[in-house]
């Protein structure tokens, strides 16, 4: 059984909750008496150099060059979390919002051996909150992509468009 240690978003740092429930996590068993504990919380400075491993090791390093940079984009985020298992990092999203009307989801990032247990879904629950008068969206250019965000709530739309970043050459 793993229990889930949850700090959900609220609209103010005032109003952000902790509490840790207690769950079964899906697709695990307990071995034994032994009991793994995985946090879901905000993003700290001390988590950059496990989250830029995240990244790098997931098909992101494109995009990531080094590890100032993304404490640069965390910085300029609104909403950073970190899934941790056991003191390993092994999920990661962050969202750009101003809370009220907007927000895109910009990254959401589960090791591949952590994936399919629910981890991806928690980081985006406690990325979107409980907003209902806030548009989220996302590019869901990744496979599986388009599945996963479905079940979360995200549709299709015909309305967006996109101004696609230029590289210093171009």
């Amino acid at each position: 059984m793993r229990f889930l240690d949850v700090h959900p978003y609220r609209s103010t740092v005032a109003d952000r909750m902790t509490s840790i429930l207690p769950v079964p996590w899906p697709g695990l068993t307990t071995i034994g008496q032994k009991r793994t504990f995985m946090q879901i919380r905000p993003f700290q400075q001390a988590d950059a150099s496990d989250v830029f491993r995240l990244l790098t090791a997931n098909g992101w390093q494109h995009r990531i060059p080094s590890i100032d940079y993304l404490r640069e984009l965390v910085a300029a985020s609104q909403r950073a979390m970190v899934a941790v298992d056991g003191g390993r990092t092994v999920g990661f999203a962050r969202a750009i919002t101003d809370g009220l009307s907007n927000g895109y989801l910009s990254m959401v990032v589960v090791e591949a051996s952590c994936q399919g247990q629910g981890i991806g879904t928690q980081l985006v629950e406690r990325i979107v909150g409980d907003e209902p008068q806030v548009t989220w969206v996302l590019r869901a250019g990744r496979e599986g992509a388009h599945g996963f965000f479905s079940k979360l709530g995200f549709t299709a739309s015909a309305d967006a468009m996109e101004r696609v970043r230029r590289t210093a050459a171009q």
